[in-house]
């Protein structure tokens, strides 16, 4: 763990600051997967299939590289969760038009409901959240959530800076 107090940076933190923000953390997720959870089980679904419909409605076309690197799981269990999203009828395949080996993914209109319909719940949630502080809170909750990823990681977000918030 990072030792707050010997570095230059002005902050400090004690043991149970950190504590509840690890908390804070794990129960936000729970709370903004619960809804989400509830409609993927309706169509026996699961966080792995939401993740691969999510990311490849937000990136039409991308292969299987592409995604292999956003998800940061291993072949097989892309194989195993996209398999099942292709037999009913989430995703569809494509052929790479210069790379025939390519396999492009993108979501049928089944799909893209779910995906709008999961994303909705899920947008609600964060307006809601973002709506009661201030924009400089949200700035600072963009920072921390950035700054928690792995160096790898940040270059694969579509980010958009944020300028205002919407009521």
């Amino acid at each position: 763990m990072a030792d707050l107090k010997t570095s230059h940076h002005p902050l400090f933190l004690r043991e149970e600051e950190l504590r509840y923000s690890i908390e804070l953390m794990f129960f936000a997720y729970r709370d903004f997967t619960a809804e989400a959870d509830t409609m993927l089980e309706s169509r026996e679904l699961g966080r792995a299939h939401h993740r691969v419909i999510y990311f490849v409605g937000r990136a039409p076309g991308i292969n299987v590289s592409e995604l292999l690197a956003i998800l940061n799981i291993t072949k097989q269990s892309l194989s195993r969760v996209l398999s099942r999203l292709i037999e009913d009828n989430y995703i569809r395949q494509d052929q790479g038009t210069t790379d025939k080996r390519q396999r492009l993914l993108y979501l049928t209109e089944t799909g893209k409901a779910l995906e709008h319909d999961v994303t909705m719940i899920q947008r609600r949630r964060f307006a809601n959240a973002f709506k009661s502080v201030s924009i400089e809170d949200v700035k600072g909750f963009m920072a921390v959530m950035e700054a928690l990823l792995d160096d790898k990681t940040l270059p694969l977000l579509r980010r958009e800076p944020i300028t205002r918030i919407k009521s």
